[in-house]
């Protein structure tokens, strides 16, 4: 019986929070712009808090399943690759995290609202930036160091997976 969850989870998963940090922003601008024209509520706001809040939940899981997936792949890619993704990652979640504090400040009334939601709209930016280095080392991982070798390739009889092919120059 085949299962609905993917195997390995983590190249599944790790699209949501790469495309959140792209869509949170737009949305963010998008409600400042509205707010500003007294288009929509102030209470507007708490889509962009649930699009954050979402972002760092998918980034979450991204994180989660990767450390899952870290032995494995560390048989056939360099150790320091592995780690420096992972770093990124790390700085990711956490910078999301704290987007989502100055965002969720948004919901706040008056002044103190007004300015934690173009504070949160700008760090939404960061988490952005933030964003696209996960992706770029991930990407580096798989397309360059070979990572996805650890998945394609049988098993040794030892239970060790074989070494990937070199590639091709």
């Amino acid at each position: 019986m085949t299962s609905w969850i993917p195997d390995p989870l983590h190249p599944a998963v790790v699209h949501f929070p790469i495309a959140l940090s792209v869509l949170v922003p737009l949305l963010a601008l998008l409600v400042l712009f509205a707010l500003a024209r007294s288009f929509v509520p102030e209470r507007a706001w708490a889509v962009v808090v649930l699009a954050q809040a979402l972002l760092v939940g998918s980034a979450w899981l991204a994180h989660d399943t990767g450390h899952d997936e870290e032995e494995r792949v560390e048989r056939v890619v360099d150790e320091h690759y592995i780690e420096q993704h992972g770093e990124a990652a790390n700085w990711m979640l956490w910078l999301g995290v704290g987007a989502l504090a100055l965002v969720a400040a948004g919901l706040l009334p008056g002044r103190a609202g007004r300015i934690a939601r173009i504070a949160g709209a700008a760090s939404t930016l960061i988490v952005l930036t933030a964003a696209v280095r996960v992706g770029h080392l991930g990407g580096k991982l798989v397309y360059e160091h070979g990572a996805a070798s650890a998945y394609i390739h049988p098993a040794q009889p030892d239970g060790v997976d074989a070494s990937p092919a070199e590639p091709p120059k």
